[in-house]
């Protein structure tokens, strides 16, 4: 909303700018995407290589169930 609103003023202290902000922001939208694509595989190979790395870490730390045999 907050977006919207800062649009609306822009359009009534500068027209043309406005105009030309509401063209090509699907277009600067459209040249970023692989970026933010490329960002969410290196979250998720990060992820796995920080839990197999902790996984020794995470089993000898789990209370172990079997001394109460």
């Amino acid at each position: 909303m907050l977006a919207f609103l800062l649009w609306c003023l822009l359009f009534v202290l500068c027209w043309p700018l406005a105009l030309l902000a509401l063209i090509l922001y699907p277009i600067v939208w459209l040249l970023l995407l692989p970026f933010r694509l490329v960002g969410i595989a290196v979250h998720g190979v990060l992820a796995l290589v920080t839990a197999v790395i902790l996984f020794p870490a995470r089993l000898l730390s789990a209370p172990f169930r079997f001394s109460r045999i």
